[in-house]
């Protein structure tokens, strides 16, 4: 399943700059002036999993199959989007489809660099853009009530609970309450797709000497609120999408770090969604499968094929430590490190799985 996320936040944030680093294209025009994005811009990558290669060397892979995350880019928001400042207002249905939230913060100082509204101040920032997003959901919500109060007599049991949920929800924002899901919780308010309601990653863009007191500001709020945090230097990681990899390893060997803010970001994403990855290995793909966490047998076969789930028999399970300690399936198996699983099995991040089924 991988996940997708919709990237947001003020203008002159570094959004653009971070988007174009991540999916590694020119895509998204980055420049010192608001609203330089005026099309949603959508990118996708790899997951970067060092497992993968070596799995595909010991089953020697024709082909090597990484799980995707996908990037939506979207305009700059402003005091007043909800309401039509600006142009990102234009793009806000796009973060609808989409399974999280990354917010953008400025957390450097730069007088070269303009800000929209005159300083440096994380927290008043992601209250600007967040307070937009429940505005809009607002706006949606009262219109989609009133056209249940139009026709009250017509509206069925199912659809009474969909318009209590939806006056619920009206009231929480309305009051300025966050409906947003914490970590690893699933929203009691998925089926309105509303674009408050997703789980939110920050994103804090340093300058190249990392961490200061504003990425602490911001991590220690995202902890007292359930979400997730993550620093990422976005003039490092433009310099990093120009390398080769092995040019990339021995750039951050230079500068003292040990990954890119790609897998920083994917690997903050995957805790904030609670994802695992499973793998199906074999002579033509080695293939990564991204799923929820203690997700059932069944349900994982589902991500490769919903006849598998229809016709599930079985999981031949190899973890992935003994995987590679017995050099394949043919090694674990005659060491009995594999074995057969069944519907009530939860996969386990790294598992090596080999659904059976009979459709």
């Amino acid at each position: 399943m991988g996940f997708n996320c919709g990237i947001v936040g003020l203008p002159n944030v570094g959004k653009s700059t971070l988007f174009n680093a991540l999916t590694q294209t020119a895509a998204a025009e980055a420049a010192n002036y608001p609203f330089c994005t005026i099309d949603p811009n959508v990118g996708c990558v790899g997951v970067p999993d060092d497992r993968l290669e070596k799995l595909a060397a010991i089953a020697k892979s024709k082909k090597i199959i990484p799980t995707q995350v996908e990037f939506v880019d979207i305009a700059g928001l402003v005091r007043g989007a909800s309401k039509g400042e600006g142009l990102g207002n234009q793009f806000l249905g796009h973060i609808k489809s989409t399974d999280a939230i990354i917010h953008i913060l400025r957390c450097f100082d730069d007088g070269d660099i303009t800000h929209v509204d005159g300083s440096v101040d994380p927290i008043r920032d992601m209250n600007t853009v967040e307070t937009e997003l429940m505005l809009a959901d607002i706006e949606s919500l009262e219109k989609r009530l009133a056209k249940f109060n139009r026709k009250p007599h017509a509206v069925s049991a199912e659809l009474k609970d969909t318009h209590d949920l939806m006056q619920e929800a009206l009231a929480l924002l309305s009051d300025g309450t966050s409906i947003a899901p914490k970590k690893g919780e699933v929203s009691r308010f998925k089926e309105l797709e509303l674009i408050s309601d997703k789980p939110v990653l920050y994103v804090c863009n340093v300058s190249e000497e990392g961490a200061n007191e504003y990425s602490a500001i911001v991590h220690e709020y995202a902890e007292a609120h359930g979400f997730e945090a993550t620093i990422v230097s976005c003039a490092i990681e433009s310099e990093l999408a120009s390398l080769t990899p092995a040019e990339q390893v021995e750039f951050l060997q230079s500068i003292g770090m040990t990954e890119t803010g790609l897998s920083k970001v994917i690997r903050a994403g995957y805790r904030l969604l609670s994802l695992s990855t499973f793998f199906t290995v074999g002579p033509e793909e080695t293939h990564a499968w991204s799923i929820k966490t203690n997700s059932l047998a069944p349900d994982a076969a589902a991500e490769i094929h919903t006849d598998f789930k229809r016709g599930f028999i079985c999981a031949a399970t190899i973890s992935y430590e003994d995987y590679i300690q017995y050099n394949g399936e043919v090694g674990a198996k005659a060491a009995g490190k594999m074995r057969l699983e069944g519907k009530d099995y939860m996969v386990k991040d790294g598992d090596v799985v080999h659904f059976r089924f009979n459709v």
